[in-house]
């Protein structure tokens, strides 16, 4: 039986509690530690996604050690399982999609984005996730996703708001589509199984399930906004008060590896080798995000918006300024 990662509001109730409340003064985000030759090692919360790529290059290639950082990618399910970490002290910083970092917010969870992660790369059937069916299915479009079963890899995040807003501008009724919690690895398996009817994957998931004829009917991010920002790198707002010169390197050195990957991006693809196990044929023909530097303000805003149209917020708005300042 597959290990599920508890639903994300299960989830936020643990990081108040460790969070002290809310306050930006506790003990969260860990303290960083220096060898002998001053290197500070820093934990980063990744999922092992394509996304996240540019981080492991910018290692290989010393955007880091330059700067004195010693980097170890600790791997999980989703952004929703990474925020736990950073604010109790497991990361110091970590790899989470917007949504899920705007959901924490609402809920006085301490935390401060630092730096641009991942985008669309704003190709509608060609983006770094979809919403795939097996090849024999009914399902011809985004519309017929209701009443239907999909997989996403965590509950109440980036996944099911861009899947709603697919269904939505489809003219299918949002409100009749099932999510069920699967990682990304396994989705293909499920879909073979039937024991989904659709599943939204990033990448290499959907490359692999491709390759078994799985079609793409939907791209839920590039038809929510063809520029919409999918996640950043965040820390504590412990950790960005008590060390802001870590942070400011750590942001550097990203910012520099989102530049080297953009222009490198045979590269970019190659170093996936040294984080998951995939095949030759899948590299090649793997989908890239975009790595611009910069968050999109307007699809931020775009996304709270359908948070909040989705009941995902409460009666409170997340304040952009001060989670993406």
């Amino acid at each position: 039986m597959q290990r599920r990662v508890p639903g994300l509001v299960a989830v936020l109730t643990t990081i108040v509690a460790v969070a002290g409340c809310g306050s930006s003064d506790s003990g969260s985000g860990g303290s960083s530690s220096s060898g002998g030759d001053g290197t500070t090692r820093v934990k980063v919360g990744i999922i092992p996604i394509v996304d996240v790529a540019p981080l492991y290059l910018g290692q290989k290639k010393g955007f880091f050690g330059s700067r004195g950082i010693e980097l170890e990618m600790v791997g999980a399910q989703g952004g929703a399982a990474i925020i736990p970490g950073v604010v109790s002290g497991q990361f110091h910083f970590g790899f989470s999609n917007t949504t899920s970092l705007m959901v924490a917010q609402v809920k006085g969870v301490p935390v401060r984005s630092v730096v641009n992660g991942a985008a669309s790369n704003g190709k509608v059937g060609g983006d770094v996730t979809g919403v795939g069916v097996p090849k024999d299915s009914s399902i011809k479009s985004a519309e017929d996703l209701a009443g239907r079963t999909v997989a996403v890899n965590t509950l109440r995040n980036i996944g099911d708001t861009t899947v709603r807003e697919s269904v939505r501008a489809a003219g299918g009724d949002p409100s009749e589509v099932k999510f069920v919690e699967i990682p990304f690895d396994q989705m293909p398996a499920a879909l073979d199984d039937g024991r989904v009817d659709a599943a939204w994957m990033g990448e290499p998931a959907m490359t692999v399930a491709k390759a078994q004829g799985v079609r793409v009917v939907a791209s839920p991010f590039a038809e929510t906004d063809p520029k919409l920002t999918v996640a950043t790198y965040f820390t504590s707002a412990g950790l960005a008060k008590r060390d802001p010169g870590l942070v400011e390197k750590f942001t550097e050195a990203v910012t520099e590896s989102l530049e080297y990957a953009t222009d490198h991006p045979d590269e970019a693809r190659q170093v996936l080798t040294t984080y998951t196990e995939i095949s030759g044929d899948v590299l090649k023909k793997l989908t890239l995000p975009g790595w611009p530097t910069e968050v999109d303000r307007p699809s931020l805003e775009k996304l709270a918006s359908l948070g909040r149209r989705d009941g995902l917020f409460g009666d409170r708005k997340p304040d952009l300024d001060v989670l993406f300042s």
